[in-house]
């Protein structure tokens, strides 16, 4: 029996070999759930980095 799993995006139930889009069910549902990523709404958790200034220490052409 193949592996069936659900669309992350649409919750369609998908076959997971030879299906070029896995884990999404088509095309679209892939540019959906890349566009999520792109406009921030998934966040991966973590501690929050310290931002460097441009002085300390960077590669600018005055340090060379």
């Amino acid at each position: 029996m193949p592996l069936v799993v659900k669309c992350p995006i649409c919750q369609a139930q998908v076959p997971w070999e030879e299906n070029p889009h896995r884990p999404f069910c088509c095309e679209r549902c892939q540019l959906v759930d890349l566009g999520s990523w792109t406009e921030g709404r998934y966040r991966i958790p973590g501690a929050k980095l310290e931002q460097k200034s441009d002085q300390e220490g960077g590669d600018d052409e005055e340090s060379s």
